[in-house]
């Protein structure tokens, strides 16, 4: 029998962490030891490995899997507003911190194969800096605006009193309906960048597990991740052909057909079993680190392969400058992010209570002015 809607304590998934490490450490050695000198950023790579690493991509859409589920988690029993104030004190502060550093970096260090101007750092503060006409700080980067998008959506949803779970059903075939249909027909990019049409299976999917978490596998949640898997499958053949062209590699439609699945069976049990075997502090720590690392990882670290990579082995350079980052972010997360988030959340919680009572107040003056 489903369980109540009505919200629940949260409860830290600490595998959910783990397969953050996990998913950002697939994206960086993707970077590193294929992408990098595939489009001339860097003469660093990893052929004996290319033939895994290619598919290094995919950790992305497991960020996304997560993401649905996290964000139908942490809206649970928010306000629209705690639930905005949370996701921006949680990006942005961050984002900005880490793609200053970035730009400090490649700035200084990264001429001939990367360079950066003030132009283009101050277009990346909107996090989309292409509506300026400006390239992103880092490649990493449009993932976040698709995460940005997809709070933006929760956030209207939650406003007009429908994101709750008994809506799923119809938010997520509506949802997957329309990506097929634009994906199929349309290839409209205005569609694709407003309703994420060539990713939206994959957080469909984790709405979708959230809810399971929550109500069980009932028939009608198992017919929801069937159909959010098959519709994930489908975008990510359309990206393996978009990365054919890219790339110039093959790509085996059995093998990213398979890991899509796998993705949403991975997240799928790692919320059914939430504890790890590690300490919770360490586990707390691996997920924290995870945001700053993706953020800073690709363009700082082909600066250090441009900068270090003579006459040392590639896979040694690879593996060093992904520990020194891990170590970098990890101290990022301690000392700076968490402050920051913190000292964010409160200021916009104050502001955000201030402006609700003068609201309040001026909707009350005409009225005391009538019974006076």
């Amino acid at each position: 029998m489903p369980r109540s809607n009505s919200p629940q304590p949260h409860l830290r998934l600490e595998t959910l962490d783990g397969l953050r490490l996990l998913a950002a450490l697939s994206v960086a050695l993707f970077h590193f030891g294929f992408r990098g000198l595939t489009l001339g950023y860097t003469q660093t790579s990893l052929p004996a490995y290319e033939g895994v690493l290619k598919y290094g991509y995919l950790g992305v859409q497991l960020f996304f899997v997560i993401s649905g589920f996290v964000i139908a988690y942490s809206a649970e029993g928010r306000t629209p507003s705690q639930f905005a104030i949370a996701r921006f004190a949680r990006i942005y502060p961050t984002f900005l911190l880490c793609m200053t550093l970035t730009f400090a970096v490649v700035s200084a260090f990264g001429a001939p194969f990367l360079q950066a101007g003030f132009g283009q750092w101050a277009a990346n503060l909107i996090i989309k800096p292409e509506l300026l006409g400006q390239q992103a700080m880092d490649g990493s980067y449009w993932s976040i605006f698709y995460e940005v998008v997809f709070y933006g959506w929760v956030f209207l949803l939650m406003v007009v009193g429908v994101f709750r779970r008994d809506r799923y059903p119809a938010i997520v075939i509506g949802w997957l309906l329309l990506s097929v249909l634009d994906r199929a027909f349309l290839s409209s990019g205005v569609m694709r960048y407003l309703l994420l049409t060539d990713q939206s299976a994959f957080f469909c999917a984790g709405l979708v597990l959230y809810a399971a978490f929550r109500d069980g596998y009932t028939p009608r949640n198992l017919a929801l991740l069937a159909l959010s898997t098959g519709v994930a499958v489908y975008q990510s053949l359309d990206l393996a052909q978009w990365n054919r062209a890219n790339y110039h590699v093959a790509y085996s439609d059995m093998v990213v057909a398979a890991s899509c699945v796998a993705i949403v069976a991975v997240v799928a049990g790692a919320v059914r079993l939430p504890r790890a075997p590690l300490p919770s502090g360490v586990m707390l720590a691996l997920g924290g680190l995870t945001y700053p690392f993706y953020l800073l990882h690709q363009h700082i670290g082909y600066v250090a392969f441009n900068r270090l990579g003579d006459g040392v082995s590639p896979l040694a350079l690879v593996v060093a400058v992904t520990l020194t980052l891990l170590i970098l972010s990890c101290l990022i997360w301690r000392y700076l992010e968490r402050p920051a988030q913190s000292w964010t959340k409160s200021v916009l919680t104050r502001a955000t209570a201030r402006g609700a009572a003068l609201l309040a107040a001026n909707r009350a003056r005409p009225h005391a002015g009538i019974a006076n």
